[in-house]
């Protein structure tokens, strides 16, 4: 048996965020049999802790969608360093912890019980161009005159992004995952088997907090989904928007509006860095037999 937890992230409120499942001891299990739990959870995702092979880093997680492994994802960060912490951990510099993953290690900080890590790097990034747009215009079901902008988001799981007029625009999306398997963009999806491409829509709020939502639709396992709250979208995002000014430091993001969750997601620019934060709550906690 392994001690084992699901986390409630980005929300201070049980049930209202994106839950993650959390695996410690996960050393000696096998790829095959962390996939198979992942896709027995059937959430997002399921994290396993393991011991660092990097000195530099506090833990290391392997990151498993129900379909595949994942080289980063937000939501699994934040939920998986609050259950480490949550089961005693103590990092090796205070006030800092160092998660060792599939991109590399990546920084979180803890302030006022509230976690945020550092925005990696994106793989891909700059303006999609007019055939991937199009493509993003048949899954939403919108014009190609709706959307203001559109970049490549890609800090592991592959996202394209479009920015819209408003907040009611985004929430007023009802996408057409028919048009999925003729929107190919493998070439920088998260997985091999079924996921065939991820977009990301954000339009301006008209109100200060929050300032911006946020919506994220894909396929996972071959199967159409929304993402109740994305910390690797809100990661690239605001990488996207703090630069061109369309945001100031800091704001809030909500995500889930549409799917009855209430998710925010803290962004902050400090140190050079970008902070992605958010609320955990652990909604179970027990053992699990792998």
């Amino acid at each position: 048996m392994r001690p084992f937890k699901q986390v409630d992230v980005f929300t201070a409120v049980p049930y209202k965020g994106n839950p993650v499942a959390v695996v410690f001891d996960a050393d000696h299990l096998s790829d095959d049999e962390m996939q198979q739990f992942a896709h027995w959870t059937n959430l997002s995702e399921t994290t396993f802790l393991l011991q660092p092979s990097d000195p530099a880093a506090d833990y290391r997680v392997r990151i498993f969608t129900p379909g595949s492994e994942l080289p980063f994802a937000g939501h699994p960060t934040i939920g998986t360093c609050h259950a480490w912490l949550e089961a005693g951990g103590v990092p090796a510099n205070e006030g800092t912890i160092v998660q060792e993953c599939g991109v590399g290690l990546v920084s979180l900080r803890q302030s006022d019980g509230r976690l945020a890590f550092a925005a990696p790097g994106l793989i891909r990034g700059g303006a999609a161009d007019e055939a991937d747009v199009a493509r993003v215009c048949k899954v939403l079901q919108i014009s190609r005159d709706d959307i203001l902008d559109a970049q490549w988001c890609d800090n592991g799981p592959g996202w394209i992004a479009v920015r819209l007029a408003s907040a009611d625009a985004v929430l007023a999306l009802e996408p057409d995952f028919g048009a999925v398997d003729s929107y190919d963009i493998g070439v920088v999806g998260p997985s091999p088997i079924g996921v065939i491409g991820k977009i990301g829509a954000v339009g301006a709020t008209e109100v200060d907090e929050p300032a911006i939502e946020v919506r994220a639709f894909f396929r996972a396992g071959g199967q159409p989904a929304e993402d109740p709250v994305t910390g690797s979208l809100n990661a690239a995002l605001a990488q996207w928007l703090l630069a061109d000014g369309t945001l100031s430091s800091p704001y809030v993001a909500a995500q889930g509006t549409a799917l009855g969750r209430a998710g925010r997601v803290f962004v902050e620019e400090a140190d050079g860095e970008i902070w992605v934060g958010g609320d955990a709550v652990t909604c179970v906690n027990g053992e699990v037999d792998i």
